[in-house]
């Protein structure tokens, strides 16, 4: 495992989602209430990018069926056995520039 940066954090809207592939993942970011998050981009159901969704009530909102998914867990709401991957996020502060999304991925 390693901390792996995906992007800035000012090419990230709140609420929206942003496609990063890196080694092999795509990968969906989002930031809500300032967090970062990192799930797997497929949703299980119709292969949807879920980096197209956006957040609702803490869920990453596919927008092709509208299903959602837990931004901490990755669960389907309402049905937790249906689930995409999540990654451990973090920002990585920088001085005089802005802030890495970073994500523990299983690589490098």
């Amino acid at each position: 495992m390693a901390w792996v940066s995906l992007c800035q954090l000012d090419e990230v809207d709140e609420g929206r989602g942003k496609f990063v592939e890196v080694g092999g993942f795509q990968l969906a970011v989002f930031v809500h209430e300032g967090k970062p998050f990192v799930l797997d981009n497929r949703c299980p159901h119709a292969g949807g990018s879920l980096s197209g969704g956006h957040v609702e009530s803490g869920c990453a909102v596919c927008p092709w069926h509208h299903w959602a998914f837990d931004l901490g867990t990755g669960q389907l709401r309402g049905r937790p056995a249906v689930k995409v991957r999540c990654y451990p996020a973090r920002l990585l502060e920088r001085e005089g520039k802005p802030a890495l999304v970073q994500a523990e991925l299983p690589i490098f």
